[in-house]
């Protein structure tokens, strides 16, 4: 069983997880990684704590013990405007200090949002693109239905 811990944006902190464990289940966006027959556990699921990310520093000590094997930035970070300018920060700093490792995103882009992301010159001048890594590769069907 794979044991996963969620960090979302702040700004989005009475967010319900809906699309988040709704993907974990449909085993899109980020969560493709696991195979469908893998079990997966959310362990934890925490705000950044706010710009700059004072959460950071001491949520995913929870995680761990509570068993996580790893860490999903929540899509939130990437899609939010603007995106998270810590983003890369918090991947960094978590692996170095807890040895676990961050994936970035949990759901898919929303279709809505990717149209104008897409055409914004900072997501095509950042690292955004490179981190979003597999919330990039669904279909436009399914980013549609995460709108």
């Amino acid at each position: 069983m794979k044991k996963i811990g969620i960090i979302i944006c702040a700004r989005y902190k009475d967010c319900g997880g809906g699309k988040c464990f709704r993907a974990l289940r449909e085993r899109h966006g980020a969560f493709s990684i696991y195979p469908a027959e893998e079990a997966v556990e959310i362990v934890g699921y925490s705000t950044c704590g706010g710009c700059p990310g004072g959460n950071i520093e001491h949520v995913p000590a929870e995680f761990k013990k509570n068993g996580a094997d790893a860490i999903h930035l929540a899509t939130g970070l990437v899609v939010g405007y603007p995106p998270c300018p810590s983003i890369l920060q918090f991947k960094t700093f978590i692996e170095t200090a807890y040895g676990l490792p961050v994936i970035v995103g949990t759901h898919p882009i929303p279709q809505k949002y990717m149209d104008v992301h897409g055409i914004l010159p900072f997501w095509k001048e950042s690292q955004m693109v490179e981190l979003a890594g597999p919330l990039l590769h669904e279909t436009p069907e399914i980013m549609a239905a995460y709108n």
